[in-house]
């Protein structure tokens, strides 16, 4: 890390909010572990998002459904201290915020408190409009989710475009506009139609950060995973723009490894160490057989 980073702090609601007034795009990627964090953080990251994905990409999940508040709080914590300079959001995971306003805060708390989130993401919209009042009161910066919502995928019927007709664009934007009256500072806009995208960015006052929903929004996020190919197999996405194969440098660093082994290269003299002559003479005796030449 150079020491500009070194020294910088986490950006803020407000700095984020000052971005969209000033039309500086918002640049968000996922991460669950300290590493991946550490190198988003020191690639210049504006914002880390502890995304319940982890199901879908750590321990390939059909859904998000089993990630547990657990798994987040865990996952959570070791982003943070890969990425002290950088703000990271918490994925409230399914069926954590549904039911009373005093169950909701108290799972927002544990991300807060042990995972040392500094916000938190909740899926839905007008329906869940009053649990996000509650967050914000307590003091906790919200950013909202609404077009595909991964947790309602078996309601939905699955992983499909959202905004394709005028309905669908109606409620999107009616969505927007109640999350951002109960304060969220921003919303992720997920698999929608880039005009209708376009539409909502240019309505609400809040930065509007999009994965699937074209051009026009005040950010981008994408999955770790996904940019990268890291995983087996990639599942080809089309609004997912390939930065680096490093599944396939993996598969071929160890399986090279697994060759060396196979052929006795691996350790070889640069790898080993060497005891003092004298322990050499007591182990083998007169003989002085040299230590790995059995």
């Amino acid at each position: 890390m150079n020491a500009t980073m070194a020294t910088s702090k986490a950006l803020n609601i407000l700095q984020l909010k000052k971005m969209k007034r000033e039309g500086s795009p918002i640049s968000m990627i996922t991460a669950y572990d300290y590493p991946s964090a550490r190198l988003a953080e020191e690639a210049g990251i504006d914002i880390i998002l502890v995304g319940d994905s982890v199901g879908n990409v750590l321990s390939n999940y059909n859904s998000t459904l089993p990630v547990t508040m657990d798994d987040m709080v865990y996952h959570t914590r070791s982003v943070v201290r890969g990425a002290e300079h950088t703000f990271i959001v918490a994925d409230m995971p399914f069926m954590t915020y549904h039911g009373s306003s005093e169950e909701a805060l108290t799972n927002v708390r544990r991300l807060m408190q042990e995972g040392h989130a500094h916000a938190v993401k909740l899926e839905g919209g007008m329906e869940i409009c009053d649990t996000v009042k509650r967050i914000v009161q307590s003091g906790v910066p919200l950013l909202g989710h609404i077009g595909l919502t991964p947790q309602s995928v078996h309601q939905i019927g699955g992983y499909f475009i959202q905004g394709k007709n005028s309905q669908a664009a109606e409620r999107l934007l009616n969505d927007a506009r109640a999350l951002e009256q109960a304060g969220a500072f921003a919303i992720v806009l997920e698999l929608v139609t880039e005009e209708v995208a376009k539409s909502i960015t240019r309505e609400i006052s809040i930065p509007v950060i999009g994965i699937g929903a074209g051009r026009y929004c005040d950010g981008q996020v994408l999955v770790y995973h996904d940019m990268l190919q890291y995983s087996a197999p990639y599942r080809e996405k089309k609004f997912v723009k390939t930065y680096s194969d490093i599944g396939a440098l993996i598969r071929n660093s160890i399986g090279q490894y697994v060759e060396d082994v196979k052929n006795r290269s691996f350790p070889g003299e640069e790898h080993v160490f060497k005891a003092d002559e004298n322990v050499v003479e007591g182990l083998y005796g007169n003989a002085k057989v040299k230590a790995g030449t059995l």
